[in-house]
């Protein structure tokens, strides 16, 4: 089994919020940077600011957890991202690399 993330990105202006899971939280913040997927909601909203996160020893819980907040309304995001993150930076310095830790 492998290990798991679930993430919550955004915008530079806070308007639209995306929450993802993967196995390669490093890995995956860069495919959103990059525009890998030009059709993509996170593309075409210029999402790619990671501001959440947390890790799982499982993928199964990660998509858990993932299920868990995208059930919430914007409020419960934006709560849960200021628990962490109150001034909304872009976190990805910070998990750069998490990988190999």
């Amino acid at each position: 089994m492998k290990p798991g993330f679930v993430y919550i990105i955004t915008n530079k202006y806070q308007t639209v919020v995306y929450t993802g899971v993967t196995s390669n939280l490093p890995q995956r913040i860069l495919q959103h940077k990059n525009k890998k997927y030009p059709k993509s909601f996170s593309a075409r909203y210029n999402v790619n600011i990671l501001v959440y996160y947390e890790q799982f020893q499982w993928i199964e819980d990660a998509i858990t957890r993932e299920k868990q907040i995208k059930a919430g309304s914007r409020e419960a995001k934006n709560n849960l991202i200021k628990s962490l993150n109150p001034t909304w930076k872009d976190l990805f310095d910070e998990i750069e690399n998490i990988m190999t830790q």
